[in-house]
């Protein structure tokens, strides 16, 4: 048991070494205008210029304790002499951790000097619908947490369950740590399928750039981190990797998709404002779903249960079955 543990610390000492972490951002950028033709009423379109990105810091290690024997200059490969007695699942995580710091390392060198051109909602790479002519709607559901809403708007999921509406919910690591209970739930019911709304719940960016007051992450790194974070995470909890990533406040800028890309992820947009950040009322969200056209993916949020998104959902859903939709999680279709 020691050896397994000596061994374990030294990998993840190495695993630390390597990630590093950012330099501290600047001021709070200005807001530009969104792409997207829907956007909330509460953003204010500016004409201000893309800052250029910035570096990372130096590396930081972990202590080495005293009765671990490690080399000068550790290698990034794993050790080849790891102990027989090392357990496969201990070995196959300790591999894992370093393969993503390796990709990590990647990015940051392939990214770190990359000055982004594009910034909002509906840039290049972000998806905004499903490629179908059938009449079928993606219902999606942010869970933002922290001061966004860490509340769980019960009366909307109970709906959707008594009336087996599909839908993709995309939680943050936030509000997923306020209702560890209320996720195992969700992720346990075949109705809904779990994606990744951030670590920090930002807009990514690699320079920092705000959003509807939201700073932006700040660096390459930084980035990484909001995308990776919660997403290994939701994988260790479901064991199952999310396969979309929707940024806070949905804005990014264009190094910023390629480098969620580059991490395996689909950027989840949308075509359909469903509740501007539960602002809307239910006569508000009502109709802006029934406005929904086939392949549509709607945004809305099931976390704040004090708003009326649920009436507007509630209301809204026969009428558009009525009229020959089906809804539909966002994975059933092709995206673009």
């Amino acid at each position: 048991m020691r050896k397994r543990l000596v061994c374990f610390l030294f990998l993840l000492s190495v695993v630390v070494a390597l990630s590093g972490c950012g330099v501290e951002g600047a001021g709070t950028p200005v807001v530009e205008p969104a792409v997207s033709p829907v956007q909330s009423p509460s953003s204010e379109p500016t004409s201000a210029p893309v800052e250029e990105s910035r570096g990372i810091s130096p590396v930081r290690s972990l202590e080495t304790p005293e009765t671990l024997e490690t080399p000068a200059d550790p290698a990034i490969d794993v050790p080849s002499d790891v102990p027989a007695d090392v357990p496969p699942d201990t070995s196959a995580f300790a591999s894992e951790l370093v393969s993503s710091a390796k990709l990590s390392l990647s990015l940051v060198e392939r990214y770190q000097t990359a000055i982004p051109h594009k910034w909002g909602e509906n840039i290049p790479g972000v998806r905004t619908h499903l490629v179908t002519q059938d009449k079928v709607i993606a219902l999606t559901f942010d869970a933002c947490g922290g001061k966004e809403g860490s509340g769980y708007d019960e009366k909307l999921i109970d709906y959707l369950i008594k009336e087996q509406i599909p839908a993709t919910l995309f939680v943050n690591a936030r509000w997923l740590s306020a209702n560890p209970d209320m996720f195992a739930k969700l992720a346990g019911n075949p109705l809904f399928e779990i994606e990744n709304h951030g670590t920090e719940h930002r807009p990514l960016s690699v320079n920092g750039r705000a959003a509807y007051g939201i700073a932006g992450t700040k660096d390459v790194s930084d980035a990484i981190r909001e995308v990776t974070g919660n997403a290994d995470e939701i994988e260790k909890l479901t064991g199952r990797r999310p396969l979309f990533f929707r940024s806070g406040t949905a804005f990014y800028d264009d190094i910023a998709v390629d480098i969620a890309h580059d991490l395996g992820f689909q950027l989840a947009g949308y075509n359909v404002l469903g509740d501007a950040g539960a602002t809307f009322n239910t006569e508000q969200v009502y109709n802006a779903l029934t406005k929904a056209r086939s392949g549509s993916i709607v945004l809305a949020h099931m976390n704040h249960p004090e708003k009326d998104t649920a009436e507007g959902v509630m209301k809204a859903i026969p009428v558009m079955q009525k009229a020959g939709f089906r809804f539909v999680l966002l994975s059933a279709y092709p995206v673009e």
